[in-house]
Order: C-alpha cells, then structure tokens, then sequence
C-alpha cells in the first residue's frame, strides 16, 4: 500500500513539474537537437578555425531552398507550422492563422506574413566557412535542415538585420537568448563540418559564458 502511494505521489509531482514547465516556455516550439552548453564548447573547440574564402562567389541560388517537404508544403510553411501556435493552413498550406514568438526579440505576431525563417548559420556564412565545396544536393540539404537547429521562425526586420552576419557582427537583442543562440550556431557549425574565424569563437565564447 504504502509503495502504491509513493507511486501516485511521485507521478502526481511529475505532471505538477511538467505543468509548470509548460506554463514558463514561451509560445511555440523550438528547433530541434540543441546541445547543452558544456557539449557545445566541446563541439566549438574540436571546430577548425581558419579565415573565411569564396566570399566573392557566393550566390544564394546555389542553396535551392524551400523545397516542397510533404504534401503541398515547403519548408517555410513546415518550420511556421512547427514553431507557431494554433498555426491554421488552408489546401495551399499557407498560414492563414496563428502566433509565432520570435525568440531573438521576444516579439510575437500573428500573420506569417510579418515571420522570417532565419538560418541559424547564413548560407553565405556557411559558403565562406566551407560550403563552397559542397555539391548542389549537399546545399540544398543545409538550406531545408528541419532536423537540427538551423531553422528559426523570427521577426521578418531582425532577420533582415541580421542578414549574413556571424556573432561577432549581431547576436539577438534578447540577451537571454544569446546562449541558445550560440549552442545552435555551434551545432550548425559542427554538424555540417564547418571552419569558424577567430573572432567568430571568441564570440560564441563569450556567450555560451552566459549560459
């Protein structure tokens, strides 16, 4: 008896925690396959680091990206309908409902027109860090990564302000964010065997310092 007790105690605890977990994250999901913070210093660390090349032949139509994923959607609607709430999508799959919290600024909208999908690491980013090598499957690949943390559903002007630029150059206002940010970048990075610049880890340094 007194065993069956402790059982519905301990199960009742977890769905308390759980439900308090709920209640403090924001709106909508968050990308998959984050590192912990000690993980991905590890993963920064064993990263090549060398200058950026190529720059100058980068062209964003070599990464073909929102390609059609399932369905009627591409990976744009896929990452709007992963990371929104009570997200609605007519035959097309467009959006035509929903919220999405931005998690670089803590903004939310809801029309999906206002939303971005930022790539974590920018495609001229990773083309100067070691794309450039790549072939056109292997790009498109990078370009429409739903499997790891290279997708983020975020303010359409921040992103833009954001443009190509690595963290040395931006890193999100939300300053609570910056080491979500940094462990995603490096998980990018790592996953997809690319170099970093010196400046670019001192950054990501620092900011998985705050974490």
């Amino acid at each position: 008896m007194a065993s069956r007790l402790l059982k519905v105690a301990a199960v009742a605890v977890a769905a308390i925690v759980a439900c308090v977990l709920f209640a403090a994250a924001p709106a909508g999901a968050t990308p998959p396959n984050i590192p912990s913070a000690s993980t991905a210093l590890t993963r920064l660390n064993s990263l090549t680091v060398a200058a950026e090349s190529h720059a100058s032949t980068y062209d964003r139509d070599l990464f073909p990206h929102w390609i059609t994923v399932s369905g009627a959607c591409n990976t744009r609607e896929q990452v709007l309908k992963r990371d929104g709430t009570g997200v609605v999508v007519n035959s097309s799959c467009a959006a035509t409902s929903g919220s999405w919290y931005s998690p670089y600024d803590g903004a939310t909208w809801t029309a999906a027109a206002d939303v971005d999908i930022d790539h974590m690491v920018p495609l001229a980013e990773a083309w100067a860090s070691g794309a450039w090598a790549w072939t056109t499957t292997q790009r498109q690949t990078y370009a429409n990564d739903l499997g790891g943390p290279e997708l983020w559903a975020v303010t359409d002007n921040v992103n833009q302000s954001k443009g190509d630029k690595d963290p040395a150059e931006w890193q999100p206002s939300l300053s609570s964010f910056r080491c979500t940010y940094a462990r995603a970048w490096v998980q990018v990075k790592y996953y997809y065997n690319l170099t970093v610049d010196s400046t670019e880890k001192s950054a990501l340094n620092t900011m998985l310092g705050t974490c």
